[in-house]
């Protein structure tokens, strides 16, 4: 999109919104979005029977509405309903990331508000689809500017920059004008909320079920005629300025809002493990080692994981003793690997926590910073040591599930299915699975939000 130097951000991002349809946006972007919705929708299911999810949804049943609440029988009111679905989506911390572009966990603060808003509306699921890219868009758009400063300095990027995306993809799929697109955005400019200092407790899914909820009132605000400044988000004192870490904001980092589609160059990481995903090449290179070498975890003397800052940052509970945390516990999360071939949704029950022979292998590892590294880098050194003095080693560049090297369907369905009948009868999966795999071809949303 050509714009003149003068153009704010704002009004850059509330042209692309309101001015983009269904045909403006790839094929392969919309097959993305469409994979998103499986993956988002298995993960809240699955999300809905953790702690936080639980929590969230006896606020949402307190006042019965219209909205689905995803893994129950009840439903809830519009707004607390979105909050409730976000939470649980982020519960386990199994939705996707795109780090690259967003700094965060784009899906799921976007997912619960288009099917809740969507389920009001009657939209179709290529309207959907549309306005989940053009979110996806706008939180790539505002991330340029302030990454990764911004989340070095203390921020949940999935719950500031979210909102954003939220914002953006209720306005696209409510049809706002130009002008309400604008206020809708500088609206949310004044709600992003989320501190890194809550990983490892449930607060932080809560801050994606914020997140969520706060764009869907943004939006719907701005419908409603409620005005805001224009220039919230890039003006002095505006979010930018608030919200940057060290350096000055880069605007020109920020690419060209409906020429270079992020969503297809950067792309979107569905993770394999439930877990902080600054653990996952450490995880998948650990495994790698010790299937290649067949080793048992008696036969292991220590094992060294060096990863970024960025990793000793996120990953701070050495000790855990809860599953919150031991999502947060890179010596936890590779011993477990060790013993059980990899990190399942079993892993965060209380009794694997406290697993004698997990326990016995956590005591053996080291996690340590290296330098060489850039602070965002998600690659990791595994060193293990068996007991027999042989050294073995890995360097993995990338998690399991990268855009470049992403899960096959095959792969996708199963992690669905996985968490689908953590809550749901297997029966029912497959009926669900096939409508959201279509989702491009549904009429009408409610085909899909009357099986979840």
């Amino acid at each position: 999109m050509d714009t003149p130097a003068s153009t704010t951000t704002e009004t850059a991002l509330a042209s692309f919104v309101s001015g983009t349809g269904a045909t403006d946006i790839p094929a392969e972007a919309v097959r993305t979005a469409e994979r998103a919705f499986v993956d988002t929708v298995g993960v809240t299911v699955a999300g809905s029977d953790a702690d936080a999810g639980r929590r969230a949804a006896r606020i949402a049943k307190r006042e019965q509405g219209e909205t689905t609440l995803l893994g129950h029988d009840e439903t809830g009111g519009l707004f607390d309903g979105i909050f409730a679905n976000a939470t649980a989506g982020h519960a386990l911390d199994f939705d996707d990331t795109a780090l690259s572009a967003t700094d965060g966990h784009p899906s799921v603060p976007m997912v619960a508000p288009l099917l809740a808003v969507g389920e009001r509306e009657r939209a179709s699921g290529r309207e959907l689809l549309t306005a989940y890219v053009v979110g996806f868009e706008t939180q790539a758009f505002l991330a340029a500017p302030i990454s990764t400063g911004h989340y070095e300095r203390g921020w949940h990027a999935t719950a500031t920059l979210g909102v954003f995306g939220a914002t953006a993809a209720v306005a696209s799929l409510l049809n706002l004008t130009d002008d309400e697109v604008r206020h809708a955005l500088n609206i949310a400019a004044s709600m992003p909320a989320g501190l890194k200092r809550n990983f490892g407790s449930m607060t932080k899914p809560i801050h994606a079920g914020q997140a969520a909820r706060s764009g869907a009132t943004a939006a719907q605000l701005a419908a409603e005629g409620v005005d805001a400044d224009t220039t919230a988000i890039s003006g002095e004192r505006g979010f930018f300025d608030l919200y940057r870490g060290e350096e000055t904001p880069d605007r020109a980092a920020s690419h060209d809002v409906g020429d270079q589609w992020m969503v297809l160059s950067d792309g979107i990481d569905i993770k394999k493990y439930a877990c902080c995903y600054y653990t996952h090449a450490a995880i998948y290179g650990l495994v790698q080692l010790v299937e290649n070498h067949g080793l048992t975890a008696t036969e292991i003397e220590s094992i060294r994981i060096e990863s970024s800052r960025g990793a000793i940052d996120a990953v701070e509970h050495d000790d855990p003793d809860s599953p919150t945390q031991a999502k947060f516990s890179m010596p936890y999360l590779v011993a477990y690997a060790v013993v059980n071939g990899t990190v399942d949704l079993d892993a965060f029950e209380d009794g694997s926590i406290s697993d004698p022979e997990v326990e016995a292998v956590r005591q053996r590892v080291t996690f340590a910073p290296d330098d060489e590294r850039q602070y965002d880098d998600y690659g990791a050194s595994v060193t293990v040591e068996s007991t027999g003095g042989a050294v073995h080693e890995r360097s993995q560049g990338e998690p399991p599930g990268t855009h470049d090297d992403p899960l096959t369907d095959t792969e996708l369905r199963a992690k669905f299915e996985m968490c689908w009948e953590t809550v749901r009868p297997r029966a029912s999966a497959e009926t669900v699975y096939r409508r959201l795999n279509s989702l491009e071809d549904i009429d009408n949303i409610a085909a899909v939000t009357e099986v979840l």
